[in-house]
């Protein structure tokens, strides 16, 4: 049974800052789990692990508008905050902030959080502004929740390496921990998107994982060569009738840049679409 008390629902940047602010008085330690809602298991092993590495968890609750592009589905993602409060109930939390659109861009609001290099290939290639969008909202969450660490899922690589490379150049003072990749019984990761897929699109998602397994083994048997590599795990996703490939791509863990060939680590991303749903995955790659 979890002791802890209720979780406080706050609105506002000024009533978390002044929540932070007394529990770092009290010399408590804090994490921040910033979500857009629609909690699943994966959500709620981060916030497991921020109490693994903290005294105090907020978690964020906010679909932010300006990380979706004009033919995405930020209507209809799903937002159900009853019953997000009440998966966090079997974790518990000290905070869940649930801000207005106008709480975190409020009128006349006139900036933006850019991080060059690393958000141009991948996602960012085909989606053209959304980590504008992250980067400015998780920098405006960190200043609301002004936190010791921020935990985001390592699901989603490229937000995770361009969100530490943010915190790192604008002196945060915030560690980034990531979380590992929590996957439903077949393989697949579990995402908020995955209530969009049809059943006949999600037993074909399980696709990314196989293929990704398909790449880890390649790698064993002693194949280096990104390109083979690559069109290994394309290939099995291939497969799929209903899987349209966005990119299968094997980068540096770090700058995100191409890789020729696997070195002593690289991560294999994938993005994929089923009946227009886009899923992504990945794995790293370590050669011994």
């Amino acid at each position: 049974m979890l002791n802890r008390t209720e979780a406080q629902l706050l609105r506002t940047c000024a009533e978390l800052q002044r929540w932070s602010d007394e529990a770092r008085t009290a010399g408590r330690r804090i994490a921040l789990v910033p979500t857009m809602g629609a909690l699943h298991e994966g959500h709620l092993s981060l916030v497991q692990a921020g109490y693994r590495v903290a005294d105090r968890v907020i978690v964020s609750i906010f679909v932010n508008p300006t990380q979706f592009g004009p033919t995405e589905d930020f209507a209809r993602y799903p937002r159900d905050l009853a019953r997000d409060l009440e998966s966090l109930r079997k974790v518990g939390t000290d905070v869940v902030f649930t801000p207005s659109v106008e709480e975190i861009y409020p009128s006349g609001d006139a900036t933006w959080v850019t991080v060059e290099r690393l958000t141009s290939g991948l996602c960012g290639r085909s989606r053209p502004g959304h980590f504008r969008g992250v980067t400015t909202v998780v920098a405006r969450l960190l200043h609301a929740a002004r936190p010791h660490v921020a935990i985001f899922g390592e699901k989603d690589y490229q937000q995770l390496a361009v969100i530490r490379r943010m915190a790192r150049d604008l002196c945060f003072g915030v560690e980034i921990m990531g979380g590992p990749i929590v996957r439903e019984p077949d393989g697949l990761a579990m995402s908020s998107r995955n209530e969009f897929l049809s059943p006949r699109a999600r037993q074909q998602a399980t696709a990314l994982n196989a293929a990704l397994h398909e790449a880890r083994a390649l790698v064993r048997a002693g194949v280096r060569d990104a390109t083979a590599v690559c069109a290994t795990a394309r290939q099995r996703i291939e497969k799929e009738p209903l899987a349209e490939i966005d990119y299968v791509e094997l980068v540096d863990p770090d700058s995100l840049e191409p890789l020729r060939e696997v070195g002593s680590r690289a991560v294999l991303a994938l993005a994929v679409r089923f009946e227009g749903t886009r899923l992504i995955d990945n794995t790293l790659l370590e050669v011994t």
